[in-house]
């Protein structure tokens, strides 16, 4: 098993390097583009509980049900700009892969029960991605991946997980 904080001294390293080890290493994924500083931002953003929970309604209050999230981040409904949109989606498809990849025993309560995670994690990352023009275009590959390969991303992060001590069941 792997220390937890890398021979420099950074857990955020040591967390480089699992990421990486697992998309690259044995899932054997192609780097273009690449995801794994992405995911590693992902995990760092998300140590804390406000990164988890980031959305917030009208109010200010913490949104924390994938369906209410869905609610936020659609113009029709809650969503007072496109821009407001791409960025609650954006969090839907961190939220759920954070969840199904480095906790896939986590089953979501409530009304979310009826959300399948992958089905909603593409269709996140795909909505993102959709927003090809500046100032998001350059990163619209990346998301459009995300999207693509959620599948391929949230096994990386359970084999990561695999390599960080006190996470695994």
């Amino acid at each position: 098993m792997a220390d937890l904080i890398h021979s420099d001294g950074s857990f955020r390293t040591f967390v480089e390097d699992v990421v990486s080890e697992a998309l690259y290493g044995r899932l054997g994924l192609s780097d273009r583009p690449p995801v794994d500083q992405y995911l590693v931002d992902l995990l760092m953003r998300f140590m804390h509980r406000n990164g988890v929970y980031s959305v917030t309604d009208e109010f200010g209050y913490r949104v924390e049900s994938v369906a209410r999230m869905l609610e936020e981040g659609d113009v029709r409904l809650k969503a007072n700009s496109f821009e407001r949109e791409r960025q609650v989606h954006r969090h839907i498809g961190d939220f759920l892969l954070f969840w199904s990849g480095m906790f896939p025993e986590h089953k979501f309560g409530g009304v979310d029960r009826f959300v399948n995670p992958v089905v909603q994690g593409q269709t996140s990352y795909l909505i993102v991605s959709s927003f090809d023009h500046p100032p998001f275009d350059e990163e619209a590959a990346l998301f459009r991946r995300l999207g693509a390969e959620f599948e391929a991303m949230q096994a990386g992060l359970i084999i990561a997980r695999e390599s960080m001590p006190g996470l695994t069941a």
